[in-house]
């Protein structure tokens, strides 16, 4: 942890780390850039956490808090590159929160803009109460019957904005399996209910979602350099912290 992340640390009142269940999702746009020709172990990244989550204890983890974390460690090899980051804490107005994540889901600065638009791009026609939008991973938002379609058959609710409600559902084949969170409606921004794995980054693959051991370090891998920009999708997932 950086000097700058360890005052905020020292100087914000702590909330347990209970306080947030396993399996809450958490959908987050990066503010930092990753690069794994510039990047050093240990940088801070940050994120903004892009729709309100309200937990059971009824603390609402207001949409637009920070999340934190760093770089655990960056790899350069001519077959490619890889990086490890590690979300750690929420900071929620005056709280920080201990937070390990691991994620179903990375969605590319421009892939998160055309889930933000509407099919068939009639935005100066129709209002945007009004507009039909796809989710990255497929699902349909129709805003004006304020609901969720996915192929698996699953419905959510649009919430307004970008919001959206749905229940997660399981996507073996992209190598999302069903666990804790699946149950109930998550908060999931512009992703979709089966969302998983990498969107818009060509070879970009998660080797590790930080769900399993090592718990909490996400491991981005790909033949090439790695390059993601600020804007940046993550849907991020509260992960069981090992006993070990």
């Amino acid at each position: 942890m950086n000097l700058i992340a360890l005052i905020i640390a020292l100087l914000l009142p702590v909330v347990p780390s209970d306080k947030i269940p396993v399996g809450t999702v958490i959908p987050v746009m990066l503010s930092s850039r990753l690069n794994a020709a510039k990047d050093k172990p240990d940088a801070s990244i940050e994120g903004k956490i892009m729709q309100e989550i309200t937990l059971p204890s009824g603390i609402k983890i207001r949409e637009g808090a920070r999340i934190q974390g760093h770089t655990v460690s960056v790899g350069r090899e001519k077959s490619g590159s890889s990086i490890i980051v590690k979300f750690t804490a929420i900071q929620n107005e005056d709280q920080i929160i201990p937070v390990t994540t691991g994620v179903l889901a990375v969605a590319s600065m421009a892939t998160v803009s055309d889930a933000q638009r509407p099919v068939g791009g009639n935005s100066d026609i129709d209002p945007d109460t009004q507009w039909v939008t796809r989710q990255v991973g497929g699902d349909i938002v129709k805003r004006g019957w304020g609901q969720v379609f996915s192929s698996a058959g699953v419905t959510g609710k649009w919430v307004g904005g970008s919001s959206v409600v749905i229940k997660l559902t399981p996507n073996e084949a992209a190598g999302c399996s069903q666990g804790p969170g699946y149950d109930r409606e998550q908060a999931v921004w512009i992703f979709s209910s089966a969302a998983c794995g990498t969107y818009g980054f060509g070879n970009l693959k998660i080797a590790n979602p930080g769900i399993g051991s090592p718990v909490g370090e996400i491991t981005l891998a790909s033949t090439r350099n790695i390059d993601i920009r600020s804007g940046s999708g993550w849907l991020l997932i509260v992960a069981e912290e090992s006993s070990e």
